[in-house]
């Protein structure tokens, strides 16, 4: 037996069974239980996986889903990890990666840091950078860990260049993203089915099991969209990444 805290946060109980399914579906064929075992330090999901195939499906959800490091002594210094934004401070972003153990430790991101790696350096507000680049509370963003004091509790990092590079392409296609984040990948597909915005989007990309960025045509307003998903999804939460706002604003 196999017990994995995954790489996955929920904020809704009813969120577990989809969790059990996206893991079944792929795993299907597979001699192996799997098991939720319930969520930790403010919603992460804990699984257990059993049977002759246990260990063929613990790497695919490792591959596949990531894990937590759940303690401290797991993580190292410049490597990259996945994490949800916590909270957007005036100074920091806190994201949190999945560090509970012996206690719950966020990762904290200087605003000084997204400064550099977002708008070049110039000395823009936190809340405006948040409005540019989508962030809210619950995005999921790759960070890159730049120093580690176990005794103040403390993990510093900045965006990971895969972030960064994420980012540089959306603006560079010239369409709006909306980060929809709560509804499953098949949720959502209903949902744009539902509401018959088919020909508004047109790509569905996971962040993460219950995080997605709609990529609309050229011409859809991502934020039009919110009212027309939101009457279908109305525990979901919405940001906005609009490339052609930020190119023009880093022209100024």
């Amino acid at each position: 037996m196999t017990k994995l805290t995954l790489l996955t946060k929920i904020s809704d109980n009813n969120q577990l069974e989809q969790v059990r399914k996206a893991l079944k579906t792929p795993l299907n064929g597979l001699e192996v239980e799997i098991k939720i075992f319930g969520v930790v330090a403010g919603g992460w999901v804990q699984v257990e996986l059993s049977g002759e195939d246990e260990g063929i499906a613990t790497n695919y959800v490792i591959q596949e889903v990531g894990l937590c490091p759940s303690s401290f002594e797991n993580v190292e210094k410049f490597s990259t990890l996945k994490g949800y934004i916590q909270k957007i401070g005036k100074n920091e972003l806190t994201v949190d990666v999945g560090v509970f153990q012996p206690e719950i430790v966020h990762t904290t991101v200087p605003l000084r840091n997204l400064q550099d790696e977002l708008v070049d350096g110039r000395k823009i507000a936190m809340k405006k950078i948040a409005e540019l680049f989508g962030f809210c509370e619950g995005v999921l963003v790759n960070v890159k860990i730049n120093g580690l004091d176990e005794e103040e509790n403390r993990i510093d990092a900045e965006l990971s260049s895969e972030q960064i590079k994420k980012y540089a392409g959306w603006q560079e296609s010239l369409l709006d993203r909306l980060l929809v984040l709560g509804p499953s990948l098949s949720d959502i597909e209903k949902t744009i089915e539902q509401a018959r915005i088919e020909r508004d989007v047109i790509d569905v990309e996971p962040l993460g099991l219950f995080e997605h960025a709609l990529t609309c045509k050229l011409g859809t307003d991502a934020t039009g969209l919110i009212p027309k998903i939101g009457r279908k999804q109305k525990k979901a939460r919405f940001a906005v990444f609009n490339p052609k706002t930020l190119r023009n604003f880093l022209k100024t």
